[in-house]
């Protein structure tokens, strides 16, 4: 069974990577420091005197900007909310796919793809489902599914407002990312509970120093849009408003979705380029045509 959480969105807040949301406002990196400093004048006046002259303008409009979408978040907290939905299923691996129990005694194979370019080291070609126990072994694993979006009516906020628009556009990318931060700290620490003892600082979360790993549709490791539709067999997203297009693309735009492994080694890593053979296999696990694949996997072929 599935479990839905709903989180208002100050509860989130602290768990937006800012770093992103600067990024997506032209900023480098360094600007998004401002998230860290204390709000007084005297904490705001040390950081723009850290920048060199020339860039003081720059951070200035940082601050600004820090300083708006803080404000926007409060305004939206008053009638917006964050969901998320996750399920722990009994799963196993069987080569490069992944076969889960999706209700009791129902089961999916989950088609993954492979590293196939060769490697200068000698290490292994890998796999996320290198990272679940094999199906020979005849012990189930665990793996868990998730997906988390924003509210739909954020999308159409301001319209006829392009600024605020697009800041309430970068900052419901944020939110569902900061909720699914929140939610994968909870899974791991208690519907899941292979960390009960993680006790990590925000710092820490955001650069990922927890045990597992939660790769969603479209990283490097899970790079088929198309899977979408089989974490929608498993997660049912429409609970939360989230519904696919025909290319398996999600509607609010806001949303992510993906897998979650507990596996101590795990690590996220990227498919790279695959040759046709592993295409026309993949096709053959998918159940899809080589030529539909071809065009979810573009960016991986050679």
């Amino acid at each position: 069974m599935s479990t839905i959480l709903s989180y208002k969105i100050h509860t989130v807040t602290p768990y937006i990577n800012w770093i992103y949301f600067f990024h997506a406002w032209g900023f480098q990196p360094r600007y998004a420091a401002i998230a860290n400093i204390h709000g007084c004048d005297a904490c705001r006046a040390m950081w723009l005197a850290s920048f060199p002259v020339e860039e003081r303008n720059k951070a200035s409009e940082a601050m600004q900007l820090f300083k708006e979408a803080n404000r926007m978040l409060d305004v939206l907290d008053r009638d917006y909310e964050v969901r998320t939905i996750f399920k722990l299923c009994k799963a196993n691996s069987d080569g490069d796919n992944l076969v889960i129990e999706k209700a009791e005694n129902q089961f999916m194979v989950f088609p993954l793809l492979r590293q196939q370019t060769p490697k200068k080291d000698g290490s292994p070609f890998l796999c996320l489902s290198d990272f679940i126990r094999p199906l020979s072994s005849g012990i189930p694993d665990t793996l868990g599914a998730f997906a988390s979006s924003i509210d739909a009516d954020m999308e159409g906020l301001y319209e006829q407002d392009p600024y605020k628009h697009l800041l309430v556009q970068t900052l419901s990318d944020r939110l569902a990312e900061a909720a699914t931060e929140k939610m994968h700290e909870y899974v791991r620490k208690e519907a899941w509970g292979y960390a009960k003892d993680e006790n990590l600082g925000m710092a820490d979360l955001l650069v990922e120093k927890y045990q597992g790993i939660r790769p969603a549709v479209g990283y490097p490791s899970l790079p088929d849009q198309s899977v979408n539709f089989l974490l929608d067999e498993l997660l049912d997203m429409k609970q939360i408003g989230i519904s696919l297009t025909e290319n398996g693309a999600m509607y609010p735009h806001a949303s992510v979705c993906g897998l979650m492994f507990a596996h101590p080694v795990s690590e996220y890593f990227s498919v790279g380029k695959i040759g046709e053979d592993q295409l026309e296999d993949y096709a053959r696990r998918r159940r899809r045509s080589i030529e539909e694949m071809r065009k979810f996997l573009a960016a991986n072929l050679q």
